[in-house]
């Protein structure tokens, strides 16, 4: 089963007019697209992703709702030209949720989980970059132990590196995870390849730079009065949304509309134990002459 994390949170921050212009940064397989979709009449929503496969998939997860949905394949630093190739310079709200989709974690080629075996790729667009083995396989110790200790706040970094560089050449997700787990104990609920596997994530799609550019690009696609929805799921993410945002807030460039962020409830965390560590922020844009022009059902198509 799907679960689109904080979804009535969501929907209730982006305060969805039946004739506005939604951006769904990150659509994954669709689950908060279509619920923005669903409350649309003349509007319509931009479905925004990296990861092709998961777009496809959101596309047939979301056909009832075509109509409403157009779908693009882009990075967070190309937004502004996605919204521009629909015929607008500004949108009502934009929603993004920084979490590694479903389907990446749970198919074992594209190599995100240490549960599963599998090539150690992670890339969010297969066809970009380097892969995770390149990083592991070729990388200085010293540099993978601070990748590892920046990206992923394993205290251990230092003896996972070694490891790692005695263990070369590392062949798959599960060889990693057990050089890994050898290498530092575990402690609480947290295998002890979490941290590792996240860092390596991080590096592999730059998802640090990622967000810089969409905090940078986001408040700045919005019309004045559109909303910016990001939920995040690591503290080092929630920290630069943060930071941003009071920063948008202090020049009278928008409002925040969580003074502190908001978090999955009891009922959801039980249904969808992965949303546990979400965490949610939204601001609403208030700078004077951020509008945008355009007849909304002039260009559906």
């Amino acid at each position: 089963m799907h679960f689109s994390v904080m979804a009535a949170e969501s929907l209730e921050l982006l305060a969805v007019r039946p004739d506005g212009i939604y951006l769904d940064a990150t659509t994954g397989l669709g689950g908060h697209t279509a619920l923005i979709a669903a409350r649309l009449e003349r509007g319509f929503v931009i479905a925004n992703d990296r990861d092709a496969q998961s777009l496809e998939m959101a596309r047939q997860n979301t056909l009832e709702l075509a109509e409403r949905i157009r779908f693009r394949h882009a990075t967070f630093g190309m937004l502004a030209e996605t919204v521009r190739s629909e015929g607008f310079e500004k949108v009502d709200g934009l929603l993004a949720d920084l979490g590694v989709s479903r389907y990446q974690l749970t198919a074992p080629e594209r190599g995100f989980s240490f549960l599963m075996d599998g090539p150690l790729d992670m890339r969010m667009d297969p066809t970009q970059g380097m892969t995770a083995a390149d990083l592991v396989n070729y990388n200085a110790e010293k540099a993978l132990a601070d990748l590892i200790y920046q990206m992923g706040e394993e205290r251990g970094a230092r003896k996972v590196a070694r490891a790692i560089v005695r263990a070369r050449p590392i062949r798959s997700t599960l060889h990693l995870a057990n050089v890994v787990e050898r290498a530092v104990h575990r402690t609480g609920r947290l295998h002890p390849a979490t941290k590792t596997f996240m860092a390596l994530r991080m590096a592999v799609n730059d998802e640090p730079g990622e967000l810089d550019r969409l905090l940078e690009t986001g408040p700045e696609i919005l019309r004045e009065g559109g909303r910016m929805v990001v939920i995040s799921f690591m503290s080092i993410d929630d920290r630069k949304v943060k930071v941003r945002f009071r920063e948008l807030a202090r020049e009278g460039r928008a409002k925040l509309l969580t003074k502190h962020p908001l978090v999955p409830g009891d009922l959801e965390t039980a249904e969808n134990a992965a949303s546990r560590s979400a965490k949610l922020r939204a601001i609403e844009i208030i700078e004077k002459g951020n509008d945008y022009h355009g007849d909304h059902a002039g260009i559906l198509r």
